[in-house]
């Protein structure tokens, strides 16, 4: 059994590459996922998304963990909208380990959603309570192989905290952190300190969160 886990950062992939999962960062290219994702062989028996994640319900901190029951995705301009469901008995699985953890619908989004209103909108619109960007890549290339998938997100940035200009930058595409443009960043903004630091807070609890959901769930993350 071999488990596909998608996940955002390198950090995640760290922490989500287990006994029996083969982890793959997106590092904010959506397009360069997919062909990651494509050039994939072997036994893969399931997929899941995982990792940090931004808060579309007001009522989730920091540290919060969310389960999908559903991916949707808006798709470009004209396109409308596409809803893929995850697995129900993975998601059955991961919510009896994961103790206090939320289910729901988990939006996606091809950039990074930096300000509680465009957050708030999604939230009206989908009724979502987080969102990533890189549940729909991994949900389309479930559905495309006929794998069952499943979604768990950590909150990262409650729906309410506003993302400072340099955690925009700070994703590399191979899912690194580019230090050098987030101090660049901080150099020429000097007044986002607080913000940055209070990013960084969220991020740590949410990692740490994402450390005993790992733990909690076992070898392939209850995956079939």
């Amino acid at each position: 059994m071999t488990i596909l886990a998608v996940t955002g950062l390198a950090r995640e992939a760290e922490i989500a590459g287990t006994t029996g999962v083969v982890a793959v960062a997106g590092g904010g290219d959506g397009a360069g996922l997919a062909a990651k994702l494509e050039a994939l062989h072997g036994d893969i028996t399931g997929v899941i998304s995982i990792g940090l994640g931004g808060g579309l319900s007001p009522l989730l901190k920091a540290g919060a963990v969310v389960v999908g029951e559903a991916i949707s995705f808006d798709g470009p301009l004209g396109q409308g909208s596409k809803v893929w469901p995850c697995d129900t008995g993975w998601r059955v699985r991961l919510m009896a380990r994961i103790a206090g953890a939320h289910q729901g619908v988990v939006a996606a989004s091809d950039v990074i959603l930096a300000d509680p209103q465009t957050k708030a909108a999604l939230h009206a619109r989908t009724g979502a309570l987080a969102v990533d960007m890189e549940s729909h890549i991994a949900a389309r290339f479930a559905a495309a192989r006929g794998l069952p998938f499943a979604a768990l997100r950590v909150i990262s940035d409650d729906a309410r905290h506003v993302l400072p200009p340099a955690a925009l930058v700070a994703m590399k595409p191979d899912g690194g952190i580019a230090l050098g443009r987030v101090l660049w960043s901080l150099a020429k903004n000097p007044a986002q300190l607080p913000a940055l630091i209070r990013t960084g807070r969220g991020s740590s609890k949410a990692f740490k969160e994402l450390l005993r959901c790992r733990d909690v769930c076992g070898a392939g993350f209850g995956g079939v």
